[in-house]
C-alpha cells in the first residue's frame, strides 16, 4: 500500500479504494470511515452517544473508543437519555470497576450529567439536533475542500469554539473545542473526508439531502 503523506491517502488498499489515511488498515477503523464518519446524523440518540464517546477519547485514540463502543452502549442502556439521566453514585462506581470500558470516573460522571443537560435542552428547544445543528459552520468558514495541511493547522474552528461554549453553558462537560470538532468532523456537520477518498461525494450527496432539524 503507498502512504502519500502530501494527500493524507491510503491508496492500493486490497479493495482497490482510496480513503483517508487515518483510517489505517484495521477493518473496524475502515468500516467506520466507510459507512459513518462525515454522515450527516440528526437522531438525538446517536448525537448524545457520539458527544460522550468523544468525551471518553479526550487523550486516546479512536480506535480504542471503537473497540468499546459496544460495552460503552451496553452499560449505558444504549445512551437512551433518560435512563441515562437517571443513573446514580451506585452506577458510577459499578462502571469504575468495568474493565471494559473506560474506568474515568470524572468522565462516566459526565456522562450522567451530560444526559441530564440534554434533556434540559431538549425540553427547551425540541431536539437535541436542533440545538447542535445550529451550529452547523457556515460554508464561508472553510475552504470548498480540506487538505491535511488545512486539518493540521485547524484542530479547533470558530464553529466548534462556538458549539463548545454553547455546551458549556447549558451544562455539558468534556465538550472542548477541539472535542467539538472532531465530534462536527464524525457526524457530517462538515466533510472532511479528502479529495479522491471514496467516500468523500457520497457524504456530500448525504449532506445535501439531509433535512436540518
Amino acid at each position: 500500500m503507498d502512504d502519500h503523506a502530501d494527500t493524507g491517502l491510503l491508496e492500493g488498499a486490497e479493495d482497490g479504494l482510496c480513503r483517508c489515511r487515518w483510517a489505517g488498515q484495521d477493518p473496524l477503523y475502515r468500516q467506520y470511515h466507510d459507512k459513518e464518519w462525515g454522515r450527516p446524523v440528526g437522531c438525538d440518540r446517536r448525537l448524545f452517544e457520539k458527544l460522550c464517546l468523544e468525551g471518553f477519547q479526550a487523550g486516546l485514540s479512536w480506535i480504542t473508543i471503537l473497540r468499546k463502543r459496544d460495552a460503552f452502549r451496553e452499560v449505558f442502556h444504549g445512551f437512551e437519555i433518560e435512563r441515562v439521566a437517571a443513573m446514580g453514585e451506585s452506577d458510577v462506581d459499578r462502571l469504575v470497576a468495568d474493565a471494559r470500558i473506560i474506568r474515568h470516573r470524572g468522565k462516566i460522571e459526565a456522562v450522567i450529567g451530560n444526559a441530564k443537560a440534554t434533556a434540559a435542552v431538549i425540553e427547551a428547544e425540541g431536539s437535541l439536533a436542533s440545538f447542535l445543528w445550529a451550529h452547523e459552520p457556515a460554508a464561508t468558514e472553510r475552504p470548498d475542500q480540506v487538505t491535511p495541511e488545512w486539518i493540521r493547522a485547524n484542530p479547533v474552528t470558530p464553529a466548534s469554539r462556538r458549539l463548545s461554549a454553547a455546551l458549556r453553558k447549558a451544562g455539558f462537560r468534556f465538550v472542548g473545542p477541539t472535542t467539538c470538532y472532531a465530534f462536527m468532523q464524525s457526524m457530517g456537520f462538515v466533510n472532511d473526508h479528502y479529495p479522491r477518498c471514496h467516500v468523500r461525494e457520497a457524504c456530500e450527496r448525504d449532506r445535501a439531502a439531509f433535512v436540518r432539524p
